[in-house]
C-alpha cells in the first residue's frame, strides 16, 4: 500500500467480516498498520481467536463478536462505516457437499444480510470474497471473468449467486461493489488442522510430523497458487480505486501461473529440508480424485492489471518461502 493510498483511506472507517480468519486477518494486520480503523465481525465458527489477539490492544481495533446469519449482527457491525471488505463465508467444496445447506445458509443468506445491511448504512464501496469455482465445468485457460461454465458443487454455487446478487444490489440500490475471485490462496495463519484444511498448510504439517502427504489423483490436477500478500494487495486496489469504469465487477486474483500438486508438494519438501533432513526421506503418496474438483485451473490477471494497476509480487516458489518459514515457526 502506497502513501497516497493510505491517504485517501483516512478518516474511514472500514469493516472486515470475518476477520479472525486466515485472510481476513491478514487484511486487519495491513490496515492496522496504516492507522486505519478497522472493525472486524466473526462468530469464530472457523476464525481463530489467536488470529486477532495481536489487535486487541489497538485503539483503533474493534471486535464484534457476531454472525452474518444475524441481520442485527450485520447491521451493527455497519454503524459508522464506510468501506466493507467481506470476507466471511463457509469456505471448502468438500465441506459444502457433506453439508450443503449450512453452506448455503452463511454463504448466500449470510451474504444477502451483509448486501442489505450495507444498503442501509450507505456505504461507499463493498469488496467481497468471490472464487475461482465459479468457473466450474469450463475447461479453457487461462479462466477470463467474462466466460463461466457451469458450477461443480454447492460451494461454487453460492459464490456465484453471491456476484449476482452483488450486481442487483449495484443496479437497484446504487450500491457499489467489487467481487474477487480468489485462486487457491496461501499464506501465514492459514489453518493447517480439520478435515477441510488446504492443501498447502496440510502437506507443511504432514512433512514437519514426519508424515506422508497424500495428493488426490495421479498429481497431475493444476491450481494457480496466490500468496497473501498478492491478495492484500489487490484488496487495497479494489478499496481505493479512483477509476468508476474498474467497480461494479469481478477480477480474478491470482498470480498467474499454475502449478501441479506433485510439483507442489515437492516444492514444499524441498523448503522444508534445510530445517529438518530427515524430511527428504518422506514418500508422497496418492489416492483418488476429489468430487467437485476441477483438474486445472490458471487465471488471466490482464483485467486487474489494467483496470486496477495490479501488480503481484510473490510467485509459488516466493510465497512458499515466506509461509514455509512462518509455519516452521509457529507449528
Amino acid at each position: 500500500m502506497t502513501n497516497d493510498q493510505v491517504k485517501t483511506l483516512s478518516n474511514n472507517k472500514i469493516l472486515v467480516t470475518g476477520g479472525a480468519g486466515f485472510i481476513g486477518s491478514n487484511l486487519i494486520e495491513t490496515l492496522l498498520k496504516n492507522r486505519l480503523e478497522v472493525v472486524c465481525l466473526d462468530n469464530f465458527s472457523t476464525g481463530k481467536r489467536d488470529n486477532i489477539a495481536p489487535f486487541l490492544n489497538d485503539e483503533n481495533f474493534k471486535i464484534i463478536e457476531g454472525d452474518i446469519r444475524n441481520i442485527e449482527d450485520c447491521h451493527k457491525a455497519c454503524i459508522g462505516v464506510n468501506f466493507i471488505l467481506h470476507q466471511a463465508a463457509l469456505g471448502s467444496v468438500p465441506r459444502s457437499i457433506k453439508d450443503p445447506v449450512t453452506t448455503n445458509d452463511v454463504n448466500v443468506s449470510g451474504f444477502l444480510n451483509m448486501l442489505v445491511a450495507a444498503r442501509d448504512a450507505k456505504i461507499k464501496r463493498f469488496i467481497y470474497a468471490a472464487s475461482s469455482s465459479t468457473y466450474g465445468d469450463h475447461e479453457a485457460l487461462p479462466k477470463n471473468e467474462d466466460v463461466i461454465g457451469k458450477p461443480l458443487s454447492p460451494y461454487a454455487i453460492t459464490k456465484y449467486v453471491n456476484e449476482l446478487y452483488a450486481d442487483v444490489f449495484n443496479k437497484t440500490y446504487g450500491l457499489d461493489t467489487i467481487g474477487l475471485r480468489y485462486f487457491n490462496v496461501f499464506g501465514k495463519r492459514q489453518d493447517p488442522h480439520g478435515a477441510y484444511a488446504a492443501v498447502i498448510p496440510l502437506f507443511v504439517k504432514q512433512f514437519i510430523n514426519n508424515q506422508s502427504p497424500v495428493i488426490n489423483g495421479d498429481g497431475s490436477y493444476s491450481r494457480d497458487f496466490t500468496y497473501i500478500d498478492n491478495v492484500i494487495q489487490m484488496n487495497i486496489l479494489a478499496l481505493t480505486t479512483k477509476n468508476k469504469n474498474a467497480l461494479n465487477t469481478v477480477y480474478n486474483v491470482a498470480y498467474g501461473e499454475r502449478t501441479s500438486l506433485l510439483e507442489l508438494s515437492n516444492l514444499i519438501k524441498q523448503n522444508l529440508i534445510p530445517f529438518n533432513a530427515d524430511i527428504k526421506k518422506i514418500e508422497i503418496k496418492h489416492s483418488e480424485n476429489r468430487a467437485g474438483d476441477i483438474p486445472h485451473s490458471l487465471a488471466s490477471i490482464n483485467k486487474a492489471k489494467k483496470l486496477l494497476n495490479y501488480n503481484p509480487k510473490y510467485n509459488i516458489k516466493d510465497g512458499l518461502n515466506e509461509a514455509i518459514t512462518w509455519y516452521w515457526k509457529n507449528l
